[in-house]
């Protein structure tokens, strides 16, 4: 993923001041990024980054990821021992799926993915030698999540393996829709009836753009059903350093919430995850500095809103342009882009194009993109990389383009 457009500064400053406590003493950086940074460096050992932390994360910052999910809820509780800090969300899901994944033959987990799919999880299942079932997203209706096709797609899959976990990705990646509230309670029921764990991949819950949509976490709808959802569904939620308004990828940062798990199966999740130690420690610090920003009363404060709103409103604005640009052209389709941070638009190619393409034996999509690549210097990634239905073509591009790029697409794709 590209770079926010413009850095954020409070992320690292707190990072730097952990890095090499004797900044400060520096005049250079705001008290309330110092104050943060102590904190972090109390709760390490030997108060430094370099020592390795508790298997789940410094406790501090597992406090500070609670409290942001209670804010976030609207004071749903949060406990910080359901908290896992993680090497970006990527190893949390990974951790997660190993831990469910078993069986041979037709006793084989199934795991039940959107298509289109961030192919992290086809990757890791495959990895896993679990079973990839997939559903497909309603493209007609904005990629919308159908429960009828979730149900068809299980009961398939149940002649040849067992399938045991719902991933779902809201915001999605790669297509830019944001689920309704009535939607998650419906897929909700759908895994409390069907007795599935869960998986919300929630990474771009801030890249929110659409005035008509609202991200509403599955932990939250969860608790306002009732105790008969809320005390049973097991449900795993995941978070990043990498996306949002931050998009700080390279520090790795991330966390897991994972409810109603069975206490016997979280004992071998902490096992497992004692096994790889800890998670980078600069990169929950960075994650600290996303779920515990500057409050109003800090010194800090009115620059990290500027910036945030800054990020947040430019990433909007281009997903608008995106959106509008790619209509305008024939032979593109591209759907509201309500959040996360790419566009998935449809690409109608040529007969012609497509018997020459099947000649090269390459897909036609992949032969779209190369052209378009070799044309105008523009690469963007086919839709076969991410699944499509048969006889469907897309590509996947990050909505943050300069209206130069965008036009050089479009024109490519005339």
């Amino acid at each position: 993923m590209p770079a926010s457009p413009c850095m954020l500064v409070v992320l690292p400053q707190v990072v730097a001041l952990c890095t090499y406590p004797d900044l400060l003493d520096s005049p250079r950086f705001p008290p309330d990024a110092k104050d943060r940074a102590r904190r972090i460096l109390q709760s390490c050992g030997g108060q430094s980054l370099g020592s390795y932390s508790a298997s789940q994360g410094v406790s501090c910052i597992r406090e500070d990821v609670a409290r942001y999910i209670e804010r976030r809820d609207g004071g749903i509780p949060a406990d910080p021992d359901n908290i896992y800090l993680t090497t970006g969300a990527s190893d949390g899901i990974a951790s997660i799926l190993k831990i469910l994944v078993s069986g041979e033959g037709t006793a084989r987990t199934g795991v039940m993915i959107p298509i289109p799919q961030y192919p992290l999880y086809s990757a890791a299942i495959s990895e896993l030698n679990a079973v990839q079932v997939n559903y497909y997203l309603d493209e007609e209706h904005c990629w919308a999540l159908d429960v009828s096709e979730l149900r068809k797609a299980l009961y398939r899959a149940k002649e040849y393996s067992n399938p045991k976990v719902l991933c779902i990705i809201n915001p999605g990646n790669p297509t830019g829709q944001v689920q309704s509230r009535r939607c998650i309670e419906e897929v909700i029921h759908f895994a409390w009836e069907e007795g599935l764990f869960l998986l919300a991949d929630e990474v771009y819950q801030d890249n929110v753009y659409s005035e008509d949509c609202q991200f509403h976490s599955f932990k939250k709808v969860l608790h306002e059903m009732g105790p008969e959802y809320s005390g049973t569904v097991e449900l795993a939620s995941f978070h990043s350093t990498s996306k949002g308004y931050m998009g700080e990828c390279g520090y790795r940062g991330g966390y897991m919430e994972v409810l109603n798990l069975h206490p016997d199966i979280q004992a071998q999740l902490v096992k497992m995850l004692s096994v790889r130690l800890c998670p980078p420690v600069s990169g929950q610090a960075a994650m600290d500095v996303v779920v515990n920003p500057p409050k109003p009363d800090e010194e800090s404060h009115q620059q990290f809103i500027q910036e945030k709103e800054a990020v947040l409103s430019s990433l909007a604005h281009k997903a608008r342009l995106t959106e509008e640009l790619f209509n305008q052209v024939p032979g593109i389709q591209c759907n509201p882009l309500q959040g996360a941070m790419y566009a998935f638009p449809r690409i109608f190619i040529p007969p012609r194009a497509v018997e020459k393409a099947e000649e090269l034996h390459t897909a036609p999509d992949m032969f779209y993109c190369m052209r378009l690549l070799e044309e105008t210097g523009i690469c963007v990634v086919p839709g076969s990389g991410f699944g499509q239905r048969d006889g469907t073509y897309h590509f996947r591009t990050f909505d943050g383009m300069t209206r130069g790029q965008s036009e050089d697409v479009t024109r490519g794709g005339a």
